[in-house]
């Protein structure tokens, strides 16, 4: 694309296929304090290599070259649901990242130049700062956000569940559980068994397996997966995301026995335990949409729900994407997902959800 000029700001599309850019580029995303897992070349590169949907890293620069500010975007086509440039893909953030005012309108702008440039009627940035202007529609309506400084001990942050839940996870200390956590195919395996089954259950396509290995591979030592057995039968397992300090639980997937053994509560419990023996500070449980099961469940651990902003322009007399499972248009293609067969859910999802993002 051409260089959008700025006198203090030159926002230019970034060479991914160079290391030394991505390798300058993720130093400086881990030095931002409000930065994201999502804002890291990784993320972008991971989506792009697990979904075959196109990744773009937006930089903008001062005049003698210094980052100030980046945008990672995905290009999103389906051919269910349309084509949108989201930043960041399959994220619940990873939008606007500035370290100087300016390159926040030269970032929006340049990223609105590209969904033209792409086709794409639908621009939307997950959080990040708000680009500002009557073209754009901020939301803050759809999803919570979950995230708290970890207590000092295992009983300070028993404490910090409110005395109904706090129950439920002494029950599950109580159940004799293993608790693991690695990378290997073994562990890679069992996740994605159990996540296939929770997301069938919740009546939605499940995510390629590619995905999971390819953030896995890129993100190295910031991400692992955590599992909670039984006897050595797998109960629930997460892949987990570390960065800024905090422990960010992602991708879960649990079997029928969960409920029952407390699984997901020692899972849980147990890697907020870990969190602070690596030296991290909060355990961040990602979003969950306004008034469903997942939100008034982290709720039940001490977890206030913060609103989201989104970032919303659309090309006029367009219509805005919309994937929001919650959206009428979607609840009886929910309801009919849940009653295929868990073997054809798995053949099939992978093709359907790569391009939700």
């Amino acid at each position: 694309m051409n260089a959008i000029v700025d006198l203090s700001v030159i926002v230019v599309e970034a060479r991914l296929s160079d290391p030394a850019v991505v390798a300058e580029i993720d130093a400086w995303v881990c030095a931002q304090p409000g930065s994201t897992p999502f804002h890291r070349p990784a993320w972008i590169m991971g989506v792009e290599a697990g979904t075959g949907q196109k990744a773009i890293m937006l930089v903008a620069r001062t005049p003698s070259g210094e980052i100030n500010g980046v945008l990672p975007l995905t290009h999103i086509r389906s051919a269910l649901f349309g084509k949108a440039l989201v930043g960041s893909g399959f994220a619940v953030d990873g939008g606007i990242l500035a370290s100087h005012r300016k390159a926040i309108a030269k970032l929006a702008d340049a990223a609105w130049y590209q969904a033209e440039k792409l086709g794409c009627d639908t621009l939307e940035l997950r959080g990040g700062e708000a680009p500002g202007g009557a073209s754009w529609q901020n939301k803050a309506d759809a999803y919570l956000g979950f995230s708290r400084a970890l207590a000092a001990d295992d009983e300070a942050e028993l404490k910090a569940v409110p005395k109904r839940h706090r129950a439920e996870i002494r029950k599950g200390l109580g159940n004799d559980l293993q608790f693991e956590t690695g990378r290997d195919q073994r562990l890679r395996d069992i996740h994605y068994r159990l996540y296939c089954q929770s997301v069938h259950n919740l009546g939605t396509p499940v995510f390629p397996r590619a995905l999971f290995d390819a953030i896995l591979d890129r993100f190295g030592a910031d991400a692992d997966i955590a599992m909670v057995s039984k006897d050595g039968k797998p109960l629930s397992a997460v892949i987990s995301l570390y960065h800024g300090g905090a422990c960010m639980p992602y991708w879960h997937g649990a079997g029928l026995e969960a409920r029952a053994m407390r699984s997901n509560e020692v899972l849980y419990f147990t890697l907020m335990r870990q969190a602070r023996e690596r030296g991290l500070t909060h355990f961040d449980f990602g979003r969950s949409k306004v008034g469903t099961g997942p939100a008034a469940w982290k709720k039940t651990w001490g977890f206030e729900g913060d609103p989201l902003g989104y970032h919303l322009r659309t090309a006029p007399g367009k219509e805005t994407r919309d994937v929001n499972p919650l959206s009428p248009q979607y609840r009886r293609k929910v309801e009919l997902w849940k009653k295929l067969p868990l073997p054809v859910a798995n053949l099939i999802g992978p093709h359907i959800a790569r391009g939700l993002g």
